[in-house]
């Protein structure tokens, strides 16, 4: 089913709060000596704010920690750790997902769930086919089934089935198994995701 219903958005709206709770008490200083970090090895704010596309096709700007030089730039394409813009802490925090934490303040404010498709940019919309049209049903979130299954080493149309299959599977054990799923990639790597 696509469709949780009114009782199944309120459970997911609640397991959104509590996994937000919980990581922001659990990681609170790893919040706070990333941004010293971001401070101390970069000049340029805290945070990377970046229009992405919701629920609906609705846009929302997305938090990050910032992991590039502070440089006016526009990028439509992925940028990986080999870009020489990437700072030192930057490669660091993009590898143990450390850049995304502050989408947390987006799943409170309810423009993002815990677990959902990531939110893309709105430049990518253009490209969609069926299934990537159907991850526009359900907010955004932190991780996702494709996230847990190969994320960077799957092409888009591989991502967006999975995201497809997500919207139409939803529920709380399976975002109990994404979330769990998730902790052990960013500890063994998104690789490990897609060979397991």
């Amino acid at each position: 089913m696509d469709e949780l219903g009114s009782g199944g958005e309120v459970v997911k709206r609640l397991f959104d709060f509590l996994i937000c709770g919980v990581v922001l008490v659990l990681l609170s200083p790893l919040l706070i000596l990333s941004v010293i970090m971001i401070k101390c090895t970069s000049k340029g704010p805290i945070f990377f704010l970046q229009e992405r596309l919701g629920k609906d096709g609705i846009r929302f700007q997305v938090y990050k920690f910032r992991t590039m030089t502070d440089t006016v730039r526009k990028f439509d394409v992925q940028v990986d750790n080999s870009n020489t813009e990437v700072t030192f802490f930057g490669k660091f925090a993009r590898r143990l997902k450390i850049d995304e934490l502050p989408q947390l303040l987006n799943v409170l404010k309810g423009d993002m769930s815990i677990v959902g498709p990531r939110p893309c940019l709105p430049s990518l919309q253009s490209d969609f086919n069926d299934d990537g049209l159907a991850r526009l049903r359900v907010r955004p979130g932190l991780t996702g089934l494709a996230q847990v299954n190969g994320n960077i080493y799957l092409s888009w149309e591989e991502r967006w089935k999975l995201d497809r299959e997500y919207v139409e599977n939803q529920s709380l054990l399976l975002d109990v198994k994404i979330v769990l799923r998730t902790i052990l990639v960013v500890f063994l790597g998104e690789k490990w995701g897609k060979k397991a």
